[in-house]
């Protein structure tokens, strides 16, 4: 199923913009709460669907744009992953609170491109280089949004680790395959201090969580920061944050942001290793 989506997201020559190019690029990345759950529930019919409710932090702004499944601009408007996560119901997550708390705490920022890659449901293992995850949706499509303009890539916001709180084995590899999973994209990228702002799991149903929580919370790696969604409310079963738990989570990672990454912000020297 992943592979079918992907190869759809991969038709065409993937380096191809038909409009202005945003100047701050943000990578979305991880698994459902970063794609969104906000606002999900079930109809009459037993159907998953989303509420349509956008909160204020989540309104659109027109210094505000995401990049499509075929590779243009658009003004954002939630659900970010509409496009991507096409195999799940999609519904608010961090990304617009993220970016709207930017501009509100620095009207001259600029205007902010969000490349949405997060996928409900994937492992750690999903995301390695040379999987689907990894080369066509993550790297072609960051490579895209910077292809052939100025745009510059600010920071990766990645959210996952709930598949992997599952299984004891996954759980006990977790902070070696995230370890691996940063360095390649860094690598890939050739930003090798990219900013990278994660998100430490909250309480959940997931038999490990602490194994995995406690390898996201203690990772040493230059330019990694962990926001900690614990205590968030989360939605009936325990999975999913609420749609004003992902308010309050984009401001958070916003916060980080701008707290902790350093000042001035690293320029965009990566080349054209993934762009042909």
């Amino acid at each position: 199923m992943i592979q079918s989506l992907l190869l759809l997201l991969a038709i065409g020559s993937p380096f191809i913009i038909a409009n202005a190019q945003p100047s701050n690029i943000f990578i979305l990345a991880g698994q459902s709460n970063m794609a969104g759950r906000g606002g999900i529930q079930e109809n009459p019919e037993g159907i998953l669907v989303w509420d349509g409710f956008v909160p204020p932090e989540c309104q659109p702004n027109p210094s505000i744009f995401r990049l499509t499944a075929n590779l243009t601009w658009e003004e954002a408007k939630e659900p970010l992953h509409k496009d991507i996560d096409v195999n799940k119901t999609n519904g608010i997550g961090p990304g617009m609170a993220f970016a709207n708390s930017i501009l509100h705490r620095e009207p001259d920022f600029g205007s902010m491109g969000l490349v949405p890659c997060a996928i409900g449901g994937t492992n750690i293992s999903q995301w390695e280089r040379g999987t689907y995850l990894y080369d066509q949706l993550l790297l072609n499509r960051t490579s895209a949004a910077v292809s052939g303009g100025s745009g510059v890539i600010r920071a990766m916001l990645w959210y996952q680790g709930e598949s992997d709180s599952i299984d004891y084995e996954d759980a006990i590899s977790y902070e070696n395959n995230l370890k691996k999973f940063f360095n390649n994209i860094r690598a890939d990228l050739r930003l090798p201090l990219l900013p990278i702002i994660q998100v430490a799991l909250p309480s959940g149903p997931w038999p490990f969580v602490d194994i995995v929580r406690e390898a996201q919370l203690g990772l040493k790696l230059p330019n990694v920061r962990c926001v900690d969604a614990k205590g968030l409310e989360l939605q009936p079963g325990g999975i999913h944050l609420t749609t004003q738990s992902q308010v309050l989570l984009g401001e958070m990672l916003a916060d980080a942001f701008f707290r902790f990454l350093p000042d001035p912000l690293p320029t965009n020297t990566r080349r054209k290793r993934y762009m042909a």
